[in-house]
């Protein structure tokens, strides 16, 4: 009997949901589950200045070695992905998050890093 995993892209919520969701995250930790998904379905589905402004919100706002810092950058690589530009602050945001990755796995996954590549990638910065 194989058991197959399946993964599905959460959908993008509605804006005031996200908001919701991702203050009551910054507040308390316990929430990052559902927060993570809001972010992505946002990253994926989104705006890019929506996204951007809640990937620096998380990125600036989280506390050390919370699981969203990675995530945040993560999701600007989806957001240099799918629109070919990031703004100057959120561009800044993703080299940091990667290099407090590289510096500090137990501070900033290496999420961080994965989306700084492809923000790197996509934005042709190599």
């Amino acid at each position: 009997m194989h058991s197959h995993l399946s993964f599905e892209n959460p959908p993008a919520e509605p804006h005031e949901v996200v908001v919701e969701t991702l203050e009551r995250a910054l507040r308390d930790r316990t929430a990052a589950g559902e927060a993570a998904n809001v972010l992505v379905g946002s990253a994926l589905n989104d705006d890019v200045e929506f996204v951007e402004h809640w990937c620096v919100q998380i990125g600036t706002r989280a506390a050390p070695g919370s699981p969203l810092l990675g995530l945040a950058g993560l999701c600007l690589g989806h957001t240099a992905r799918r629109f070919g530009r990031l703004s100057e602050e959120a561009l800044a945001l993703s080299k940091s998050l990667a290099a407090r990755a590289e510096a500090d796995p137990s501070d900033v996954d290496g999420r961080a890093v994965d989306g700084y590549d492809d923000v790197r990638d996509f934005l042709h910065l190599w």
